[in-house]
């Protein structure tokens, strides 16, 4: 016969036991996780945690340092559509076949299984509130935009004072539609009056009363994209005088191939004068600052709710922007790093890597096979991208990674025809070419040179040479530069 000790032992090791299944099922073990899905528009690397100086983003700042922050993400083509399309089916835009901000995947590819689809076959609340896929900002503020239908059960489309003042908004280039040009305003009221604002009010409303049953739920922030609009108070935390424009060398564009420059910035700065342009930096980076505080309200909440242990959070912009660099870039389209580089945050709760940086090349077509990884889902076949469980749990793991980013060009008064360009980024080298090569070809050594200011590819030594070949057979794996079959609006390029 056991003795009362022995039995009393059994019973404390029972109750060892259970609290620790507890525990790992909060973790997502065995309860289902939520996923609180993160997206912002036109946002650069310019976050603290990134190493950007002049950045006031504590919020996202904390995210990064609960999570793992890949510091080196690029996403497959710079323009919101193709890579929204691109990061919501775990597909690359060659086989999705979007390009432009017209084209649906859903054209190529009418049973692809989604993001939120593969969380919906799982019994999932699949709930999007604001851009998740593809707006016209501002136009379509308040509407479902260019929408997956499959991919949601719900759908929440704010619109705030920022809709109702644009005719308040200073326009830098009047020829331009705000939706394109420099633009902005700093606005009265409150954060809760803006569109973003509102937007994570309702997320917070939505996971309120979502708490008790698993979620995935995709909250989608409108700026930084133009008009940067935010409230006047995120003005104040960048005075003029601290803001400068980027440094570039004397003929820094002399080696770089006409393709490589965005048919939308064809004139550097837009021939703005300096002052101006230092007044829309300022703007800009306002409205991070701003989206940064709603992002903070959305942690607070999952704290709040007691969800911070049974959550994954992902947050990711759809691209990287310029802000003027190589004398005078600004927004996206184009393949240098400030374009194909954009944030991504990953926290998963329980990993060991979470509070580390990440510096491993990675993808964005990796976000989908991670996420699904991370929740314990079936992931479905023939996704592109790699799970990152191993550097969630190690970022200084061994990784070889390759990102691949491309971009179509629509003929011009500067190109005589279409040009596809196509881009490798490995742990050292940039390698692009533009129609394969035809329309010229850049390489950048990240290690001696990581704002890319000398194109090694003009006069390649030897070694150079070999790094082209290898490079060029790699990028040609997993990327086309012809012109696509696919159809395109060259006007929405």
């Amino acid at each position: 016969m056991p003795t009362l000790a022995l039995i009393g032992r059994a019973i404390r090791v029972s109750v060892f036991v259970l609290l620790c299944v507890g525990f790992a099922t909060r973790s997502g073990a065995a309860d289902p996780p939520n996923v609180l899905f993160i997206a912002v528009d036109d946002l650069a690397s310019t976050l603290g945690c990134y190493g950007d100086p002049l950045a006031k983003t504590p919020n996202i700042d904390r995210l990064a340092a609960s999570g793992v922050c890949f510091l080196n993400a690029y996403n497959q083509l710079p323009l919101c559509n193709p890579t929204r399309a691109s990061v919501m089916t775990g597909r690359r835009p060659d086989e999705i076949g979007v390009y432009d901000l017209d084209r649906h995947f859903r054209d190529q590819l009418p049973d692809v299984v989604t993001l939120p689809q593969a969380f919906q076959k799982r019994n999932y609340l699949a709930a999007r509130v604001g851009k998740i896929y593809h707006y016209n900002v501002p136009a379509s503020i308040g509407t479902d935009g260019f929408d997956d239908p499959p991919s949601w059960n719900q759908t929440v489309n704010p619109k705030g004072r920022d809709k109702a003042d644009e005719a308040l908004i200073f326009n830098a280039e009047p020829h331009r539609k705000i939706s394109a040009a420099l633009s902005w305003l700093a606005a009265d009221g409150r954060d809760e009056e803006q569109t973003d604002g509102m937007i994570a009010s309702e997320a917070i409303r939505l996971m309120e009363a979502n708490r008790d049953k698993p979620f995935f739920l995709g909250v989608g922030f409108f700026r930084p994209h133009t008009p940067y609009v935010a409230p006047k108070k995120y003005f104040d935390l960048y005075p003029l005088d601290t803001v400068s424009l980027p440094y570039a060398p004397p003929g820094d564009r002399d080696d770089i191939p006409t393709a490589a420059f965005a048919h939308n910035c064809p004139i550097p700065n837009y021939n703005l004068d300096p002052l101006t342009l230092r007044k829309a930096t300022q703007a800009y980076y306002a409205c991070v600052s701003f989206v940064d505080a709603q992002v903070g309200r959305l942690l607070d909440a999952v704290q709040r709710l007691g969800l911070a242990e049974n959550t994954i959070v992902v947050f990711w912009s759809d691209h990287g922007y310029h802000l003027g660099e190589h004398n005078g870039i600004w927004q996206k389209r184009t393949l240098f790093e400030q374009s194909a580089r954009s944030p991504l945050i990953i926290r998963v709760p329980g990993a060991a890597g979470n509070g580390q940086p990440c510096r491993r090349i990675v993808e964005f077509v990796d976000i989908y096979p991670t996420v699904v990884s991370a929740a314990g889902i079936e992931a479905p076949p023939k996704l592109a991208g790699r799970d990152l469980a191993t550097l969630l749990d190690d970022p200084l793991a061994t990784w070889n990674g390759r990102a691949i980013t491309q971009v179509l060009r629509p003929a011009d008064d500067r190109l005589d025809t279409q040009v596809m360009g196509c881009s490798i980024r490995t742990s050292r080298y940039r390698y692009t070419e533009w129609a394969e090569g035809e329309r010229g070809i850049e390489l950048y050594d990240h290690r001696a040179d990581p704002l890319e200011f000398e194109n090694l590819a003009i006069k390649p030594d030897a070694r150079h040479r070999a790094v082209i070949e290898a490079l060029r057979a790699e990028l040609r794996e997993k990327a086309s530069g012809k012109i696509p079959s696919a159809a395109v609006n060259p006007a929405r390029l």
